[in-house]
């Protein structure tokens, strides 16, 4: 290659690796935890009680009796679909009952289990009168089986708070009350946090924690704020908290039925019904082990792809920004080390030094900041690479007309 060629391509990738460099920095100021119940109630009392009788001296007595306070309490339905999760159902269960500063009720719908997911959740109903299981209907045509799950679980909720969570996730015992005050503290009718993914086969470990990497590199946060627009929408399937009023407001699950990705989906419908969204960081508040084989987390994120970066619209301008700010520059030094450096003028190799160094930035940031593999992050441009071709594996099938399958179950490409 030309001098000017190599020159051209460094400069290249250097801008291109330092948009979502320099968009991961801004995101992490903004992309905070969930607070403590008190500091969203606190927040509240500002806006109201404490502006008419003055600010609360913390160390008298609590003047309401502690039977009053009980009362206050947020009424919570946790909604959790399940379809053959034995392995993990009693885990999730006893890990929701242990929760502290919320009154709720645990409804879970058997969706069809073959493994004895629903005896399980029948004997620990039995138990404990918080529990309440539901049997899953005939999925109907049109729907994907998640969201006919959860939409039959909203409807069987009778708190005012709704919970959506995936069996997969581990909580802590604050986990719900904090993701609640979130939920009041943000002023948003749909929120979701992100938790702290586990990893254990090589798929895992390379690709799951380009979840933050993409969210926070090509998510402009503190606009989404305050830019209402679905296209500015992001969410984590994983966890969901809402209002009934507010889900049945925006259609819920039954405006995403076709969907497979309702991570997407639900905030964009929000949204178009006018209502805000937002997302927080539940990294201290949940664990999340999605798959256990690499060959479940290709299908996985294959299963999802068409319905985000691997859309039509929106393949060929995310190839360009990730191969190009994400692959090229560790190519090109890798050109550069096998030429010796020759036709390298001093600006260009120093260019596709700082191309390299961005590259790296979000991941060793993500790393430190959400508990990720360090190790993972120095393969970066492998995990890119992997990455995009599933994005690409995931267009091909659908243009090719091929069934999208998931837990046993099959629905043609939307």
């Amino acid at each position: 290659m030309t001098p000017l060629l190599i020159g051209t391509l460094a400069a290249a990738s250097a801008a291109l690796a330092a948009l979502p460099a320099l968009l991961t920095i801004a995101n992490l100021r903004v992309f905070g935890r969930a607070p403590e119940p008190r500091e969203a109630r606190g927040s509240a009392d500002a806006r109201g009680a404490l502006g008419r009788r003055g600010p609360r001296d913390e160390t008298s007595a609590d003047p309401e009796p502690a039977l009053h306070r009980e009362e206050h309490r947020p009424r919570v339905s946790v909604l959790v679909p399940a379809r053959n999760e034995a392995a993990s159902i009693e885990r999730l269960i006893r890990d929701v009952l242990a929760s502290e500063g919320i009154d709720l009720e645990l409804v879970i719908l058997d969706d069809d289990s073959t493994d004895g997911t629903g005896a399980i959740v029948e004997r620990l109903a039995r138990e404990d009168p918080r529990v309440r299981l539901v049997a899953g209907k005939t999925l109907p045509a049109g729907w994907c089986g998640k969201q006919h799950a959860c939409w039959q679980l909203a409807a069987a909720a009778r708190r005012e708070i709704l919970v959506f969570l995936d069996t997969d996730v581990s909580l802590a015992a604050d986990a719900l009350a904090r993701s609640v005050a979130f939920l009041e503290q943000s002023g948003a009718a749909l929120v979701s946090g992100f938790p702290l993914q586990k990893t254990g086969s090589f798929l895992e470990w390379l690709l799951l924690p380009l979840i933050h990497f993409v969210l926070l590199g090509f998510l402009p946060l503190a606009r989404s704020r305050t830019d209402n627009s679905p296209g500015m929408a992001a969410g984590c399937g994983q966890l969901f908290i809402t209002r009934k009023a507010d889900y049945v407001r925006a259609g819920g699950h039954a405006a995403i039925r076709g969907s497979l990705h309702d991570g997407v989906k639900l905030p964009r419908t929000y949204r178009r019904a006018g209502l805000r969204t937002d997302i927080f960081d539940a990294t201290d508040l949940a664990t999340c082990r999605m798959y256990t084989r690499s060959l479940d987390v290709w299908k996985g994120l294959a299963k999802n792809a068409t319905e985000g970066i691997g859309a039509p619209a929106t393949i060929v301008p995310f190839t360009l920004l990730l191969a190009g700010g994400q692959i090229l520059p560790f190519a090109l030094v890798g050109l550069g080390l096998a030429s010796g450096w020759r036709g390298w003028t001093a600006w260009a190799v120093a260019a596709v030094c700082v191309a390299v160094l961005l590259a790296w930035l979000p991941r060793v940031l993500a790393a430190a900041r959400f508990g990720q593999s360090l190790s993972s992050a120095v393969f970066h441009p492998l995990g890119i690479l992997a990455f995009l071709a599933i994005q690409w594996f995931a267009l091909a099938r659908r243009l090719l007309g091929l069934k999208t399958s998931w837990r046993g179950r099959s629905l043609a490409p939307q």
